[in-house]
């Protein structure tokens, strides 16, 4: 959510923006606010008249008691009581109109960065920088289920018996490895300085309006039945309503966390749940990384977390590139967003293993997050990143470190988290 005095200031950059995010559907939600907070102030004003009045007229009553006119005291009460009663009926059309306001702002997209390339959707994504060689093997690289089931590490049968369709069973090595990456991620980014947590993974409907915008809940959240929690997407989520209302120090940012948790989608869209990978499932894990930080320094942390994900890929022989995410692309909330893109030998092509995102104060002011400065209180800028989303991360590990014999490789700093061991065998 955009400060309305953007609106009220500069309503032309704000519509220039709808239409950089190819959503014009919205252009007239501008003036709408426009007039409803015109609305809004006058009735305001007229309020805060009147209470002026009341107060000065009260003081009045008290006056005239003391000096023992009570009949003009009974008449000056009776005037007073007109205006509670136009004072009430104002409270409450300025709670509606302050609520018609906030409903326009929540659905107006923030004002994104510059530098975004424009462009309806993905497909106008652009490449910024590729890392390491994309390799293709003289050996034709197996799809990823078949290199599991080689290695007795996956069962999405009995999944399907248990849960349905989009859910798994790993096993063994397999399962061994998947833990493995969690671990080596999370003290990757301990060794970057952030603080490790494991949220909850449950959050509030007002924790998920803060964080993100409405359709995507509809799209992404399980609701629990019956109460009001959400299975979380992402620990962004929980981890950022963590700071709901708070007021921050200034001199305690930046505040850099690092956080595991289990993630549950529905993953509702064209691209669907496969029936036998696990490219895109209902379930998985993941390690996240978020930043509150000065507005000044959002830009600044951007570039590191980014780098850190390529950093962690690269250290488990997996070539990424990073492709910059168009207006059209960028969800309502955000300034400015990259994916981090592995390789894939087997279909020659990258595909998305995680999201670096800014969001300027578009989540602190919907939560309520300030810091503390010598001008007052002050939004903080959020950012969130993906250290490491698994099954799809460990897709594109087994990918690049599979040999033609169905054994994979166990990189260096994958070692001491699976035992020691160099490689994992086929027990079939």
């Amino acid at each position: 959510m955009i400060d309305i005095k953007i609106i009220r200031e500069k309503p032309d950059v704000v519509k220039e923006n709808i239409r950089k995010k190819f959503q014009d559907d919205k252009l007239p939600l501008v003036d709408e606010i426009i007039n409803l907070d015109e609305e809004v102030r006058k009735v305001k004003a007229r309020g805060d008249e009147l209470r002026s009045i009341r107060n000065k007229t009260s003081a009045l009553i008290g006056q005239l008691i003391s000096e023992g006119n009570e009949a003009e005291a009974m008449n000056v009460k009776k005037e007073v009581s007109k205006y509670g009663k136009e004072i009430d009926e104002l409270s409450k059309k300025e709670a509606h109109l302050n609520e018609e306001i906030k409903k326009r702002m929540m659905v107006i997209p923030n004002i994104i960065d510059a530098s975004v390339p424009i462009g309806e959707d993905d497909t106008k994504n652009v490449e910024n920088e590729k890392f390491g060689e994309p390799m293709v093997p003289d050996f034709e690289v197996p799809f990823h289920a078949d290199i599991c089931e080689r290695l007795n590490g996956l069962d999405k049968k009995s999944a399907g018996r248990t849960s349905g369709n989009g859910f798994y069973y790993l096993m063994g090595d397999v399962a061994r490895l998947h833990s493995a990456m969690l671990s080596y991620a999370r003290d990757f980014m301990i060794d970057k300085g952030f603080t490790y947590v494991v949220p909850p993974f449950m959050i509030r409907s007002d924790v998920v309006n803060g964080v993100m915008s409405f359709s995507e809940m509809e799209d992404m959240m399980y609701k629990i039945e019956g109460e009001d929690l959400y299975l979380i997407g992402t620990s962004e989520h929980s981890m950022i309503g963590k700071f709901k209302d708070q007021i921050i120090k200034e001199d305690e940012l930046p505040i850099t966390l690092t956080s595991y948790s289990p993630c549950f989608r529905k993953e509702v869209g064209a691209h669907g749940i496969e029936e036998r990978g696990l490219y895109r499932v209902h379930q998985f894990e993941k390690e996240e990384m978020i930043v509150l930080c000065k507005p000044e320094d959002g830009m600044k942390w951007y570039d590191k977390m980014w780098k850190y994900t390529v950093e962690f890929f690269r250290s488990l022989d997996i070539p990424v590139r990073t492709l910059e995410c168009c207006s059209g692309d960028l969800a309502d909330l955000k300034v400015k967003s990259c994916d981090v893109e592995a390789w894939s030998p087997r279909q020659k092509k990258y595909f998305e293993v995680g999201s670096c995102s800014i969001l300027g104060d578009a989540q602190a002011r919907r939560l309520g997050i300030r810091m503390k400065t010598d001008h007052g209180n002050e939004y903080v800028t959020t950012l969130n990143n993906t250290v490491l989303a698994t099954p799809r991360g460990l897709i594109a590990f087994l990918e690049n470190n599979v040999n033609e014999d169905g054994s994979v490789n166990i990189p260096v700093a994958l070692r001491p988290y699976m035992g020691g061991i160099e490689k994992i065998t086929p027990k079939k």
